[in-house]
């Protein structure tokens, strides 16, 4: 909210004032211009709803029309009490003449005022109904209860003057909150009774309806491995972790969705059988929830329930209900504008252990960079381990790498790769991203890449894209193909594009390629410098991806990228770093080996040769 004070307690002036900042500040913005005192209550949303009726072209001045004192009988001005809505088309036409109005017309009040200016120079007269469309009002006595109001007038008013004071405010808000949620509850009866008569008519019949009607029905699978599965619930315990373990405590947003929907059950049980049976909730037996990507979360409830009579009987029986929390509204979120002209600066860190996949690396970079121009550059990290570094001046363990660069340069004359040499038994991805951030300037946008990675245009342009400065890092899940001698076992492999994305996984435990700004990373890590000190130790159990994470407030977007392909390797799992990111390493390496029914085969043709 912005606040603005005009410097003039004079009413006249501050209309006058006030007029001017809108036409100066938001004329060229804004299509209609909603005027209304302190005191009054306005329903936005109904308000918004009725210019959406109204042509933007037409000169409106509309609100609760009233006479002039002692004036034309003809004319009106709208209260200033009751709210008034003014079109810019008008506001553009009244601007010169506000202070012809403010030298010339004389009134005490300023939506008397105004009105008067509109009528004297524009000839338009204040109107409660425009287009077909009714400006309604009502007028609040004194000592009155809203939540008791259940005239048709207050119903249907778009404001409500005078609010006397902030607690009335928050009543009438929460009173046609209710109204409002009562017509779409009937809006939404009056559609799922229209469903049902039309699907009747329909080839499949009764039966092709849906339930919840007007809901999408669920997602049938094609092959078992789409089939969506249910996860166990108990009041207490959730038995489908999110770190894999098989039961945790229910708690935080889970336990409060957990709440609610049982609750929810048990008030639609009673709205159904009521005032014949009373329910009330004993225990959950059994709960089961999954979540439906074409409709929502669906869920299944065994409840122990206490049913009782009117005349106070009672008894404890057991019941089954589905429920389900559908989808909502699509809200698209605004987001910076980025473009693809943006200059990529890949990172590659290389250690001895990727020196037979470094040739492969610069060849898809030459091809799909290089020759295409595509706008984005490389700098080479070599981590040497300190026994190779004391060596260097007689065996360059990087030496053939070096050679692989000069190669290139000589083919594109245009183009420079650098190098920078660390010297590290531990290469700490934060340690090794400290000495490249300082040799870059802020507004640089990094790739951090590793050596497996296949370099392509389409993904540069998803990482320019996905990267906002001060807003947004990318983090791709890359496709990690699976061992060809575990799923081919000597058969031809893929042939088309298409079919690999079959024979390999999404690496979700790999968190070593990223794109984000040099700025973004600088903060971030000014951050993590004042939190641990002088403990560098801490970074070895680090990762870029969780400075981001606990040091910066931006989105951190983690998203699978199909364009983002690597080839099967076996790769060397550094035990010096911390347990946690050994761990992770070990499983990408055990889960990248083959599907289940890869595995499964392999093991069947083993036991097979065995046998015989």
């Amino acid at each position: 909210m912005v606040l603005v004070a005009h410097g003039d307690e004079r009413p006249i002036w501050l209309m006058y004032e006030t007029m001017n900042y809108i036409h100066q500040h938001f004329g060229s913005d804004y299509d209609w211009f909603y005027i209304m005192q302190d005191d009054t209550y306005a329903q936005a949303e109904q308000v918004k709803a009725l210019v959406t009726h109204l042509s933007i072209n037409q000169d409106v001045y509309l609100g609760r029309a009233e006479e002039f004192i002692g004036g034309d009988e003809q004319a009106r001005y709208c209260h200033g009490g009751f709210g008034y809505l003014l079109s810019r088309s008008l506001l553009l036409k009244l601007h010169p003449h506000l202070d012809s109005c403010r030298n010339e017309i004389l009134s005490v009040r300023p939506d008397e005022w105004l009105g008067r200016c509109i009528i004297d120079f524009l000839g338009i007269s204040c109107v409660s109904q425009l287009q077909g469309q009714h400006y309604h009002t009502y007028e609040l006595a004194k000592n009155t209860e809203p939540e008791k109001e259940e005239e048709e007038e207050f119903q249907a008013a778009l404001a409500v003057h005078p609010v006397s004071d902030m607690t009335l405010m928050y009543r009438l808000h929460k009173q046609f909150s209710r109204i409002q949620l009562d017509r779409v509850y009937q809006e939404i009866q009056d559609l799922q009774m229209q469903i049902r008569n039309l699907t009747a008519l329909t080839p499949a019949g009764e039966a092709g309806v849906t339930w919840p009607v007007g809901i999408n029905a669920p997602f049938l699978p094609k092959s078992r491995f789409e089939v969506i599965s249910w996860d166990y619930f108990t009041e207490q315990h959730l038995f489908s972790c999110p770190d894999g373990s098989p039961k945790c405590e229910l708690s935080g947003a889970s336990k409060a969705d957990v709440s609610e929907i049982i609750e929810s059950a048990v008030e639609q049980l009673n709205r159904l059988y009521q005032p014949l049976l009373r329910f009330s909730k004993r225990q959950l037996l059994n709960g089961y929830r999954r979540f439906d990507p074409t409709r929502g979360m669906e869920y299944t409830l065994d409840l122990l329930l206490e049913a009782a009579t009117q005349k106070g009987h009672s008894r404890v029986l057991a019941k089954r209900v589905s429920l389900v929390r559908p989808l909502s509204k699509v809200e698209i979120i605004p987001m910076p504008y980025v473009t693809e002209a943006t200059r990529v600066q890949l990172v590659l860190p290389l250690t001895v252990q990727d020196l037979d996949f470094v040739a492969n690396f610069l060849d898809m970079f030459a091809m799909n960079t290089l020759d295409t121009h595509d706008n984005a550059l490389l700098t080479l990290l070599f981590i040497y381990h300190p026994y190779d570094a004391q060596r260097v001046g007689q065996v360059d363990v990087f030496a053939g790498v070096k050679a692989m660069v000069g190669e290139l340069e000589k083919r594109y004359a245009e183009v420079k790769i650098p190098w920078i040499s660390v010297k590290t038994e531990v290469p700490s991805q934060v340690k090794l991203m400290d000495i490249v951030s300082k040799k870059h300037p802020v507004d640089t946008l990094f790739f951090l890449a590793s050596v497996w990675t296949e370099i392509n245009m389409e993904f540069l342009n998803r990482c320019r894209m996905n990267t906002i400065s001060n807003w947004q890092v990318f983090f791709p899940v890359h496709f990690q193909e699976f061992n060809p001698a575990l799923v081919y076992r000597g058969e031809q492999t893929a042939s088309s594009n298409t079919d690999f994305l079959r024979d390999g996984h999404f690496d979700r435990h790999s968190f070593a390629e990223a794109c984000f700004y040099n700025s973004d990373y600088m903060t971030a890590r000014t951050k993590l410098a004042a939190d641990i000190l002088d403990r560098d130790e801490v970074l070895e159990s680090m990762e870029v991806f969780d400075v981001f994470l606990h040091y910066s407030g931006l989105h951190l977007f983690r998203a699978v990228e199909p364009g983002l392909v690597q080839k099967y390797t076996l790769r060397s799992c550094n035990p010096r770093l911390s347990e946690e990111l050994y761990h992770r390493c070990v499983l990408s390496n055990l889960e990248g080996l083959a599907s289940r029914s890869h595995l499964a085969m392999a093991l069947f043709e083993q036991e097979q040769a065995n046998s015989t």
